[in-house]
């Protein structure tokens, strides 16, 4: 029981790695709070983890991101529920395929408003109530094309980039209070979208892998898991790959 009684907020939590992670976190003693976009897919999120474990202490919520009054008052609420929070997962976001040929500005700035705006958000709201308890963990979710680019969907790679310059320049600045600030940089990983792809265009990307497959969600969770546990007590201003050596 790595997390035994932390409280902990994973946004993006309804599926793929964010569920992953909620599970994990849950396995491990954890009370979570999970966020997701909407709330059919949250309240759908929910009642399949009880339904996996009914001694799961788990609630959904899912206020807008962008939203800095929606996010304090949720936190407010979790905060006056469970007294505290100790682990925030930024985990909520999207990818990007377009050519800058075609590149809409506007699915642009989308991207860059979730990817990056939302965790500056959260976190902005979060380390009140961290310095407060005195310690707390933040964790976000980067990507192994923020060291390395990808050949189109510029928008996505660029956020990473400055989900890896936070989480470094944070960890210098909040380490006084307590608060360490790490990220996790998944590889190819077979959450929806991946497995969505044809076996043609999966098994190239496998061979390009040394482990010779994809990764799976729990592989990224479990990442996660260690670096918000007292394991990782000395970890701070760290992007830890968990890519199979994809790419390098």
């Amino acid at each position: 029981m790595l997390l035994n009684g932390k409280i902990a907020v994973v946004t993006g939590g309804t599926r793929g790695i964010g569920y992953a992670t909620v599970k994990k976190f849950l396995d491990n003693g954890a009370k979570v709070a999970l966020f997701g976009s909407r709330s059919t897919t949250v309240e759908r999120a929910v009642q399949q983890l009880k339904e996996t474990c009914a001694d799961y202490e788990v609630e959904g919520f899912y206020p807008d991101l962008l939203n800095a009054e929606e996010v304090r008052k949720t936190f407010e609420q979790i905060v006056s529920k469970w007294g505290r929070i100790d682990i925030l997962v930024n985990n909520a976001g999207v990818s990007a395929r377009e050519s800058i040929y075609t590149y809409d500005p506007e699915e642009f700035k989308k991207t860059m408003d979730l990817n990056v705006n939302a965790v500056f958000i959260c976190t902005h709201e979060v380390v009140k109530f961290m310095k407060e308890q005195g310690s707390g963990v933040i964790l976000n979710t980067s990507s192994m094309v923020s060291l390395y680019g990808q050949p189109s969907g510029c928008a996505y790679p660029a956020s990473k980039f400055a989900i890896n310059g936070l989480t470094k320049s944070l960890a210098r600045e909040l380490g006084k209070d307590q608060i360490r600030v790490n990220a996790v940089a998944p590889g190819v990983t077979n959450t929806d979208m991946v497995a969505a792809l044809p076996d043609e265009v999966i098994q190239p990307l496998i061979n390009t892998i040394p482990l010779k497959r994809v990764g799976e969600p729990e592989d990224i969770a479990n990442a996660f898991l260690f670096l918000a546990s007292d394991m990782a007590s000395y970890v701070t201003g760290e992007i830890l790959s968990v890519d199979g050596a994809a790419m390098t």
